[in-house]
């Protein structure tokens, strides 16, 4: 089963193409365009990674959130407790 794909044109600076070249010819990946899919599929990850850590940073200061949370943690701390203990057998 393929993927189907579309076709991108990108400008790359001179440098980053003789990088790319020379980790294709190092085996690096299959294809430059898997290589250069995978780099903007870790790239874009990252960006997610990112910006979850600045809405969990402000989530942290609001009063309302930490509430919440902590509610959330009283309701559960016993039904935490035994399942804790039962994962011990």
């Amino acid at each position: 089963m393929s993927i189907k794909t579309k076709k991108a044109t990108f400008n790359l600076s001179p440098e980053i193409l003789a990088e790319l070249d020379k980790a294709m010819s190092e085996g690096a990946a299959p294809s430059k365009n898997a290589f250069v899919e995978r780099a903007l599929d870790k790239e874009l990850k990252e960006l997610g990674r990112q910006a979850r850590k600045v809405q969990w940073e402000k989530a942290a200061k609001d009063p309302a959130f930490i509430k919440d949370i902590s509610q959330v943690e009283s309701d559960f701390r016993f039904a935490d407790g035994e399942t804790a203990g039962s994962m011990d057998r």
